[in-house]
C-alpha cells in the first residue's frame, strides 16, 4: 500500500499565494467554527490549526475554533469568549461535510442552549461544506496525481482501476446518500472501471466489504479516498485497513489518499459559507425534513431554532428538544414510512 502525499500546505504565506482572491465581507461579524471534535491530537489540532489559516487571511473580524464533542473548546466556551470581548451577534458555521444529527441536531442545541444563557445573543448559522464544485476539484486534482509515473510505477490505466470511496458514516439516511452521490460525481467520465462506496462506521457497507466488493471487478489497482476533512482514529484506521488489505492481496496495487486538510480549495469554500451568513443566504437543507418529523411520530417539528433569519419552512422551530435517534431501530423504521 503507498499513501500518497497529501499536498496538505502548513506554511501560512503559501496557502495565501494558493488561494484565489477572497472576496470582502459585508460585515466584520465575529465567525465561531463549530469542528467535530476527537480524541486524537492530531486531529484537534487540524481543526486548530485551519482556524488559525483562515484567520490570518483575514483579520478583520475573529475566528473562534471550538468543538461539538470529545475535545475542547467546546462551543459554549467559545461562546463564552465572544460575549467576554463584547460581540453578541456572531456567524457560525459547522466545519462538517455533511448535513447528518450533528449539523441539524446537536450543534442547534448547543447553540440554543447557549442563546437561553445569554438571550441578547443573536446567531446567523451557516452550512456544512456540502457537494460542492471547489471540493469536488480539489479530488480530481488528487486523482490527476496517480495517473503520474511516481505513483503509478506500473502505468495501470483507469479502466483497470476501481476508486473506494469512504464515507465515516452516519444514522441519518440523508447523510449517507450525499456520500453515494458524490462518489457518482466523482466517477462520472473519470474512466475508472467503477467506483464502490463504502462507511468507517455506523452504518454500512463497512469498509472491509467495500474492498471486497471492488475486488469482485478483478481490478489491477484499488485507489482509496477517505473523504474526511482532518486526520483522526478514523482516518489512521482506514489507513491500517488499507494496510492489512494490501497485505492479504499483494497481486493488487493499492494506494490511498489522505485527509483533505488544510487545502486551499476549502478556504475558499468556507468564505462562501461565511458571506451567505452575513447576506442572509443560507440554504439549509430542509426538504428533509419529513424524515425528522415521522421520526418523532407526531405532528411537531423538530428542534431547530436558531435565534436567526431561516425562514424555510415559514414557521418557528422552538419545540423542546426531542432526540429522534435515540433508538437507531425505531428511527430507520419510521423514516422509511416517510417517503
Amino acid at each position: 500500500m503507498s499513501i500518497i502525499d497529501s499536498g496538505i500546505v502548513t506554511d501560512l504565506e503559501s496557502i495565501s499565494n494558493q488561494i484565489p482572491e477572497l472576496p470582502p465581507l459585508p460585515i466584520q461579524r465575529p465567525l465561531l467554527m463549530i469542528g467535530h471534535g476527537t480524541k486524537d491530537t492530531e486531529g484537534r489540532q487540524a481543526l486548530l490549526d485551519f482556524a488559525i489559516a483562515y484567520q490570518a487571511l483575514d483579520r478583520s473580524r475573529p475566528v473562534l475554533p471550538c468543538f461539538l464533542e470529545l475535545t475542547g473548546p467546546t462551543i459554549q466556551e467559545g461562546v463564552d469568549e465572544c460575549i467576554n470581548n463584547g460581540y453578541t451577534e456572531l456567524s457560525v458555521l459547522p466545519i462538517l461535510l455533511f448535513a447528518a444529527r450533528h449539523n441539524k441536531f446537536d450543534v442547534t442545541n448547543e447553540l440554543d442552549r447557549a442563546r437561553a444563557k445569554y438571550p441578547q445573543l443573536k446567531f446567523h448559522y451557516g452550512r456544512h461544506f456540502g457537494i460542492t464544485p471547489g471540493i469536488i476539484e480539489l479530488w480530481q486534482q488528487r486523482l490527476a496525481q496517480l495517473d503520474k509515473p511516481e505513483h503509478n510505477p506500473q502505468g495501470i490505466s483507469r479502466a483497470d482501476t476501481v476508486l473506494l470511496f469512504i464515507g465515516r458514516g452516519s444514522s441519518d439516511p440523508d447523510a449517507n446518500s450525499d456520500v453515494y452521490k458524490l462518489a457518482r460525481i466523482m466517477w462520472e467520465g473519470s474512466g475508472y472501471s467503477t467506483v464502490e462506496t463504502c462507511f468507517i462506521g455506523i452504518t454500512h457497507p463497512r469498509l472491509e466489504e467495500g474492498f471486497r466488493r471492488a475486488r469482485l471487478y478483478q481490478p489491477k489497482r484499488i485507489i482509496v479516498l477517505p473523504y474526511f476533512l482532518f486526520t483522526g482514529a478514523l482516518v489512521k484506521k482506514i489507513f491500517n485497513i488499507t494496510a492489512q488489505q494490501q497485505e492479504a492481496h499483494p497481486d493488487i496495487s493499492i494506494t490511498c489518499l489522505p485527509e483533505m486538510g488544510l487545502h486551499p480549495q476549502l478556504f475558499s469554500v468556507l468564505r462562501s459559507r461565511e458571506v451567505e451568513t452575513q447576506l442572509g443566504q443560507v440554504q439549509m437543507n430542509c426538504e428533509m425534513c419529513k424524515f425528522r418529523l415521522t421520526a418523532k411520530g407526531d405532528t411537531h417539528h423538530y428542534h431547530h431554532h436558531h435565534g436567526h433569519d431561516h425562514s424555510h419552512h415559514g414557521h418557528d422551530h422552538s419545540h423542546p428538544p426531542v432526540d429522534p435517534y435515540a433508538d437507531i431501530e425505531q428511527y430507520h423504521q419510521r423514516i422509511w414510512k416517510a417517503l
